[in-house]
């Protein structure tokens, strides 16, 4: 063992020349890591697609890792989705993302990968935690019941990166992401998180000249959103300076209510009707915003705002969607 454990927050890594591995390079975060990394002259940015490599299949993954020989690894790679296809596919949300950081976990310290980071989500935090939420909330109450399965496999990896540190000496860390959007974003209503489903349902109005559009819950909740290239952008920033025990928290430290975030979509889509709400449908945790301190304090900080990145994401829809529908890659490898 080396104590990584036991060192400071800030151990400088050179990403130029190295030997990257972005898995899940398809999805909306993997492919902004990797158009982000390719402004640090890296050696060579790896990828391998999910046909070719099942990432939920130990000996598979090992054989593919052992073979390409990566120096750093960013897991980006997950079964992701909203508060309905959490609830319909629960084995699956938890089982799967499981596998995916498992294996790839294990192969890392196999390997001898020279540093690795988990990307996560903010719903690894209680339901009701005191806001802004700290790191130091984690398993101090109850999770969100609307997607625990995907929250419960996240926070085990969250826990293994730990353990291959305390009992390895294995440089891995882990960020936590807050609620994300931007191209590659998925837009099918059935498994789709909040904003890809409003620009979607906003811009379906707007075509059939519709009279209003319709969100789920009362409106009132507050959720904070980040755009997926300044996710990267601080993902890169903390694989270079990066190296402590605990999890960072990734976010805008900024949040909206969902019928404010509703019609600021409407507006950008410019669509003029009037909003209603299915009071019938659950709104989940009332609040989620992240303290973002220990990110800030190495110096990174976002630089899209929610109207900027919301006009990105859906001139990316418009230029991408195939009969309203952008892709689905519901696990992305």
């Amino acid at each position: 063992m080396t104590g990584l454990n036991d060192r400071t927050a800030q151990t400088p890594c050179d990403l130029k020349g190295k030997r990257i591995w972005v898995a899940g390079h398809r999805g909306m975060v993997g492919s902004a890591v990797v158009r982000r990394l390719e402004r640090e002259s890296p050696g060579e940015l790896l990828t391998v697609g999910s046909k070719t490599v099942d990432l939920r299949d130990q000996q598979a993954t090992r054989a593919w890792m052992a073979d390409a020989k990566p120096e750093l690894v960013i897991i980006a790679a997950a079964k992701v989705g909203g508060i309905l296809a959490n609830d319909r596919y629960p084995a699956d949300f938890l089982y799967d993302n499981l596998m995916i950081e498992a294996n790839i976990i294990e192969a890392a310290h196999r390997t001898g990968v020279e540093k690795l980071i988990l990307l996560g989500s903010s719903c690894i935090y209680p339901k009701f935690a005191e806001q802004p939420i700290q790191e130091a909330a984690l398993l101090t109450g109850s999770l969100e019941p609307t997607n625990e399965w995907y929250a419960l496999a996240k926070i085990a990896g969250i826990k293994l990166c730990q353990a291959y540190r305390r009992q390895h000496g294995c440089d891995f860390i882990s960020a936590m992401p807050t609620n994300l959007y931007g191209p590659y974003d998925n837009y099918d209503l059935q498994s789709s998180h909040v904003i890809p489903a409003l620009l979607r349902k906003a811009h379906e109005a707007k075509m059939a000249e519709a009279d209003s559009m319709e969100i789920w819950g009362s409106g009132s909740v507050l959720r904070e959103f980040l755009h997926a290239d300044d996710c990267a952008d601080a993902i890169v920033t903390l694989l270079k300076v990066y190296s402590g025990d605990e999890h960072v928290n990734v976010g805008t430290g900024e949040d909206i209510r969902i019928d404010a975030l509703a019609q600021l979509v409407m507006d950008v889509v410019g669509f003029r009707g009037s909003l209603r709400k299915d009071a019938s449908k659950p709104d989940g945790t009332p609040r989620k915003l992240l303290d973002i301190s220990r990110l800030r304090s190495l110096g990174w900080a976002p630089s899209i705002d929610l109207r900027e990145g919301l006009q990105d994401a859906y001139k990316w829809y418009l230029a991408n969607s195939v009969e309203g529908r952008g892709p689905n890659d519901r696990v992305a490898g």
